[in-house]
């Protein structure tokens, strides 16, 4: 294992079920020490439990509140000491679509975590990864890569993509590296039952890892991903 692989610390938000748990678990197989945080505590030591207190620690916290997210960045340095990267995978989506027949209660509600969360994660992780040279990535979206008629979660992606190309820049100033991973739909507890036709949630846990593992020269900008099977 080359020496820029060992012993690194990953910090992933939403890390309670579908994306984040499976990169969580997929991570802690390869080796990384994990800071995992989402709002149900419950899961979160479930998942601790599974992968061992000595290799993850679970922060209880809402993504969109500053000051619980700060807590978790404390609380994980103090475990472990430093931080080598981040999964800022923390989303949600709105039950009633598109703009005119919106619900802006509900989009209060998602962009606090799917915009305001993932800045809050990129501002206070930012001066510990500079310290390691270390890795931001993203949960984008194929829909923050297209269009989709009203829809306001869409636009909270798009967000997400023009936000990490400014990122990259600011990062390459000290050599750290940036990725968005813009995943079609992933069979994930937002859906009834799964479908054959959607990723599977380890597909992108697959691509978090290759941009993570890639020599410290390459930095994967993106990547993206769309199911192969149709019905």
């Amino acid at each position: 294992m080359s020496e820029h692989k060992k012993g690194r610390v990953l910090l992933i938000t939403g890390a309670s079920s579908g994306i984040g748990r499976t990169t969580a678990l997929t991570a802690a197989r390869e080796g990384f020490k994990l800071i995992l945080t989402a709002r149900r505590k419950e899961l979160l030591d479930e998942l601790v439990d599974q992968i061992g207190s000595d290799q993850a620690i679970g922060i209880a916290a809402d993504a969109g509140d500053y000051k619980s997210l700060e807590q978790v960045v404390v609380k994980g340095l103090e475990k472990f000491g430093q931080l080598d990267a981040v999964f800022a995978n923390a989303g949600t989506g709105v039950q009633t679509p598109g703009t005119e027949t919106g619900n802006a209660d509900e989009w209060k509600t998602m962009i606090d975590v799917n915009i305001n969360g993932l800045l809050y994660t990129a501002r206070l992780t930012l001066p510990h990864l500079r310290k390691t040279t270390g890795h931001f990535l993203m949960t984008g979206s194929a829909a923050g890569r297209n269009t989709i008629k009203g829809s306001v979660y869409g636009a909270t992606k798009w967000f997400v993509h023009g936000f990490a190309q400014n990122l990259a820049e600011e990062m390459k100033e000290w050599d750290g590296r940036c990725t968005t991973i813009a995943p079609g739909m992933v069979n994930t507890p937002f859906f009834d039952e799964p479908k054959p036709d959607k990723l599977d949630p380890q597909d992108v846990a697959d691509a978090v890892l290759f941009a993570l593992n890639a020599h410290p020269r390459n930095s994967v900008r993106e990547v993206y991903l769309m199911p192969a099977y149709r019905n």
